[in-house]
């Protein structure tokens, strides 16, 4: 007998070799027929792989994260199946799940696949599919499985055999079709009822620009054909809230090729959205502590000496050399290295820490022109930046400050649905890391602690640490249920030391003070693209560019829409005046296109009785206001969905 361990803490016991479904019949007939796949002991395995020792099993179905994984993994071995048909010669790469669905990576030789043989393939996928074949793992000795495809021609599978151990080797068959795989799969082909070419895309093997560029085919799929119809209505939404696309409509930013990709141009409206996102940050960070710095590019050994050159060289751009010999400065990629050295700017007494230092800095990074996209991945952009330098007695309660600074940002702009993720090391490839063992014991322990004691929701990743130090990532769902990270707060004894800052204790010895990074926007570029495509382009009534619009009826209600528009304008509401001269439901329907919160209409009773009919975008009509009422009504409006910090 073995006992098997489930999530809940109890624990079964069972005949050696049962199976995960055999667990989960074991539970529940109807829960095991939703079952799809399986964790055993922190290793991902078959539904029908036989258990031979004691464990912790976890099942999952298509709802969960790994379920989903496995389910779209499953997926993309049919999809080169299919591709295989059609193109008997074709090498076969590699075929990961993604976030949404799947891809293939397929060396076609001299043929092409176009969005004209999408349909072809999904009939085949599901022909496949509907042959309910068993998906089977079998080990294979190095030799073999190099023979194998060396048989084939397939140069990619063997170079990935290649770097590979013998006795860690395997294949996964189905119908007659074999593949190189670790394993995680469905049961059968048969759970997979709706499928989805997506697109083809250019890859480079390995993404190496100077190797072989494969063609990408992404797809999706689903175990129910409804799942798929409301996925792509889904993606019809998306495709209205782009932020690209809303952008150029709301006149927010621009691109310029003579400006160069991926720097963003802000317009007057996106420059005016810009600061009251920055007026707003640092009026709270203003009542936390906070002190306003500014810095420029820096020379090369700064970031020599911080770690970034190391880590991050071949992202930054080119060095600037000088007519000095020697000399080389680099556009800046971080702000930290800069504030480690206003800190060192004078000597500190342990009575005077915290020392808060913020700085909406702009940074810029190389990224490849193929990963560009709108404001979400961009070469230059504003990081609304601070580094906290305290003493170890300090750290735990500036952390958690700083959580709260960031709930208070999340809650104000309406993201309310989010889960915070734990970033740690990598405790098996120290050497992408910077620092001792001790300082990351403590840094990690420091991050855990606060997030617990806040009651945060969270999860722990490894491997998604900073070079220099854990994280606390806050991962936000937006209005169509997509995650975006936004947020981090780091915890750093290792820069400190690099720097060599130093404080004097109580002891009068020098110490070493602990520094956290924050950024609770991360990007002003990246949360401003999320917050379009989340709100639609329906700010929050405090931050939207243009609260009211004030529509005279005919040209002589002009004189009094102007008079409309400097009282409210002078109790610092953002208004302007509609005088086009266009019948009022063209203008209305402007308005509301525009997506303006209040159009205020003014005519000839309105102006007799000093008056203005208030209409609400989407609501409609709300009523006869005097400017006064409406001015007071606007402003409970603003501050019901703006928090006081």
């Amino acid at each position: 007998m073995i006992q098997i361990t489930l999530p809940d803490g109890s624990v079964k016991d069972f005949q050696s070799g049962s199976t995960p479904m055999d667990v989960a019949i074991s539970i529940s007939e109807g829960f095991a027929r939703n079952v799809i796949s399986a964790l055993f002991n922190n290793k991902t395995v078959e539904t029908t792989t036989p258990l031979t020792e004691n464990g912790t099993l976890t099942l999952f179905t298509f709802n969960d994260v790994e379920g989903k994984k496995t389910f779209w993994h499953s997926s993309a071995h049919v999809l080169a199946q299919a591709i295989t048909s059609f193109y008997p010669n074709v090498k076969l790469t590699i075929g990961p799940a993604i976030e949404n669905g799947y891809y293939y990576d397929v060396d076609l030789g001299d043929n092409v696949i176009s969005d004209k043989d999408f349909n072809d393939i999904e009939q085949k996928m599901l022909e496949l599919a509907r042959g309910k074949y068993e998906f089977k793992m079998r080990e294979v000795s190095k030799e073999d499985a190099l023979n194998f495809y060396k048989s084939q021609n397939n140069q990619y599978k063997v170079e990935l055999i290649e770097n590979l151990t013998d006795g860690e080797i395997t294949f996964c068959d189905h119908s007659d079709f074999t593949d190189l795989c670790r394993g995680g799969h469905i049961p059968n082909t048969g759970l997979i009822k709706a499928v989805k070419v997506m697109s083809v895309a250019g890859a480079y093997w390995r993404g190496d620009e100077k190797n072989n560029q494969l063609t990408r085919v992404y797809g999706i799929s689903f175990p129910k054909q409804k799942m798929l119809i409301e996925y792509l209505e889904l993606l019809e939404e998306a495709k209205k809230r782009d932020h690209r696309k809303l952008g150029k409509e709301l006149e927010l930013f621009a691109f310029s090729a003579k400006v160069g990709q991926g720097l963003p141009l802000w317009l007057p409206k996106g420059a005016a959205l810009r600061d009251r996102l920055e007026q707003f940050l640092k009026k709270a960070q203003k009542k936390a502590g906070y002190e306003m710095v500014m810095t420029h590019i820096g020379q090369k050994e700064l970031y020599v000496t911080s770690g970034h050159y190391e880590k991050y060289g071949e992202d930054s751009f080119q060095p600037i050399r000088t007519p000095k010999d020697g000399e080389e400065f680099f556009l800046k990629p971080m702000n930290c290295p800069h504030h480690c050295e206003i800190y060192n700017n004078k000597p500190y007494s342990y009575k005077e820490l915290p020392k808060r230092f913020a700085e909406f800095g702009t940074v810029y990074r190389y990224e490849q022109s193929g990963e560009l996209h709108g404001l979400t991945r961009v070469r230059g952009f504003t990081q609304d930046d601070a580094h906290i330098f305290c003493t170890p007695d300090q750290l735990d309660k500036e952390f958690k400050d700083v959580i709260d600074l960031v709930l208070y940002v999340f809650k104000s702009l309406g993201f309310e649905d989010f889960t915070a993720q734990v970033s740690l090391r990598d405790k098996e490839n120290k050497e992408k890391y910077i620092g001792s063992d001790e300082n990351w014991e403590k840094a990690e322990n420091a991050i855990l602690n606060a997030t617990k004691e806040k009651g945060l929701n969270y999860v722990v990743e490894y491997g998604e640490a900073a070079f220099y130090g854990p994280k606390l990532d806050f991962m936000v769902k937006d209005a169509l249920g997509r995650s975006w990270q936004l947020g981090t707060i780091q915890v750093d004894y290792n820069l400190p030391e690099r720097f060599d800052l130093n404080y004097k204790g109580a002891d009068n010895q020098l110490h070493r003070p602990v520094m956290i990074h924050r950024a609770p926007f991360g990007s002003m570029e990246r949360f401003i693209a999320v917050l379009l495509e989340h709100t639609g382009g329906k700010f929050p009534l405090w931050l939207i560019p243009e609260q009211v619009i004030i529509l005279p009826i005919s040209e002589k209600y002009q004189k009094y829409a102007e008079n409309v528009l400097h009282l409210v304008e002078n109790s610092e509401i953002r208004a302007l005046v509609d005088d086009r001269n266009e019948k009022t439901g063209r203008k209305i329907r402007d308005a509301e296109l525009n997506k303006i919160p209040f159009m205020l209409i003014v005519g000839e009773q309105e102006e007799k009785d000093g008056t203005v009919s208030v209409r609400k975008q989407g609501e409609g009509d709300l009523g006869a206001f005097t400017v006064n009422e409406f001015i007071s009504f606007l402003n409970k409006e603003i501050n019901s969905t703006l928090e006081q910090f």
